[in-house]
Parts: C-alpha cells; structure tokens; sequence
C-alpha cells in the first residue's frame, strides 16, 4: 500500500510518501521546505498572514506530487508550532481551502508515540530490551519509552526545540556566551516536571531533522565527545560557511548547535549515548494510516 504524511513542523514542511507491506516501509518520495513557522511566531504568537500563504502553497504542491507518485492514503498533521499559534485556525483554513487538505494537528504525546514507532519500525536490527526515542524538533521535544514488543510504555512532550533555542543566540557563529545560555535552557526545560525522571532504557535512538544532519559530522552514535566535536566545527565558522564545507542546508546549520545541546541534554537525563535513526513522526503516521486502512 503506497501512503504519504505531510509533516507541517516547526523549521520544515515535508512530505514522505512511501509503501507499506507487512509493517515495514520503503520510501518513494521525500521532499522538504524550510517554512520556519516557529521562528514567525516566536514575536507575538501568530503566524504572519504571507507565511500562511506560503505555506499553503507549499503543502498544495506536495500533496499534488504525492498524488502523482501513487499515493492511495495522505494525512497531514502538525506538530509544537502549530499547536502554540494563536491563530492556528487561520491556517488550518487557509489549508483547506488554498491545498484542500485536512490538518490534523497531533497533541504532543501522540507525537512522541508515532516517532517511536517510526522509529523502532525502521530499525534494521531491531533490539531487544527497553528503547527510548528522543524526536528533537523546533518547538518542542518529545520523548518515549518502550518496546518493540509491547509499544509505549511512557511519553512526554517539552516545550524546548531548536528553532526556540536558537531565537536566544544573538551571534553567528554563537558566542560562548550564546553557548552557556543555550545549554543551560536546554538543560532546564527537562528538570521543570514535578515527575521529570524518565525510565531507564537499554536502548536510545535520536530522530528529528537535527539528529537526521549529524551523521556527516559525527558518525552515527551521538555520546557526549561525538556532540562536542559537532559543537566545535559548528561554532569554529559562520552558519554559510559550515554549510558549504559540510553539504548542509544553510537553515539547518544555523540551528544546529541548539539542536544539538537539546540532544545532549536528552542523553544526560537518559544516562546513555544516542544512535541516529532514519524514521521519525511521518514513519509512524505512514504506519497508523496503512493500519486503519
């Protein structure tokens, strides 16, 4: 069965569209759009009337090269940004109405169970034992626990991504003044919970477009030196520049160093090192679509 997400995130508008045969996936399709609706509305909460029109545009297209591609089934949700605009039924009309899509804009628990699964299901090797998946993205940060066998066995969304963490870095590249700032925000916004102690877990897997740019810089296990070492490529030249030495988009490389000490406060209240994943939210939406299908 061929089915297609649109994921309208925080920094990206993406489409996957991929089949589906026996719980497993394999891509088609992959398109992305740096819309950065976190970014408009970090001023006064709502997000500009031209972006919304953009972004219409944006999903109009992909849902028309879903279409063209074969895709029998397309969702489109949206996640943290579109959840906190306080004119997110503006957009969620315009949608409609501009690239005659349905939005279904996933609550924040939700979101960390389809990454979960998206990305326990794309393991090659699954394994065994307890997993944690750790989805950084613009404005928000979820994490779930479980097992391949059993699924979620806990969830949580925090209010902290790279596009918000980055808003507070004021140089390029960021200071070390911008660096001290940021980690300390990023530490803090795990500890705010009452019940802030996450389950121990065997296993840890990273998702999100951050984790997806690293590979190229650290390798595939995200431990502390491993982000350390991106930290200082990242801070040794402006965004452009990195971006060029490294085949990196220019709007991912300015909020990487955010990005990455959001992932490396995940793995210190994790107490292990994180592998990079290749599926996320619209791998788990893709397989919730075929199921009910």
């Amino acid at each position: 069965m061929r089915c297609a997400c649109i994921d309208i995130g925080s920094n990206t508008t993406r489409l996957l569209v991929a089949d589906v045969a026996q719980g497993r996936l394999a891509p088609v399709v992959q398109q992305r759009s740096f819309t950065r609706i976190g970014r408009a509305i970090a001023a006064d909460g709502a997000i500009p009337r031209a972006l919304i029109e953009h972004i219409a545009e944006v999903v109009a297209t992909q849902r028309e090269v879903a279409s063209v591609a074969g895709a029998v089934h397309l969702r489109v949700v949206a996640t943290a940004a579109i959840r906190r605009a306080l004119n997110r039924d503006e957009l969620l009309a315009a949608l409609c109405e501009q690239a005659g899509v349905e939005v279904t804009v996933v609550p924040g628990d939700h979101e960390a169970r389809l990454a979960f699964a998206g990305a326990t299901r794309t393991l090659d090797s699954p394994p065994a034992g307890t997993i944690a998946v750790v989805d950084v993205g613009g404005m928000s940060t979820e994490i779930a626990v479980g097992t391949m066998a059993g699924g979620v066995t806990w969830a949580r969304s925090y209010a902290i991504g790279s596009s918000a963490l980055a808003a507070g870095c004021h140089e390029d590249p960021p200071s070390a003044g911008d660096m001290a700032t940021m980690r300390a925000a990023a530490r803090g916004a795990f500890a705010v919970w009452a019940d802030a102690h996450i389950p121990a877990a065997d296993h840890a897997i990273a998702v999100g477009g951050s984790a997806a740019s690293l590979p190229t810089l650290v390798g595939p296990v995200l431990d502390r030196a491993a982000l350390e070492r991106a930290l200082g490529v990242l801070t040794s030249a402006p965004a452009e520049e990195i971006a060029r030495m490294h085949d990196l988009a220019p709007e991912r490389t300015q909020l990487l160093p955010a990005g990455i000490l959001v992932l490396g406060a995940a793995a210190e209240r994790l107490g292990r090192p994180l592998r990079i994943g290749r599926g996320g939210l619209r791998e788990g939406v893709i397989l919730e679509l075929a199921a009910g299908a």
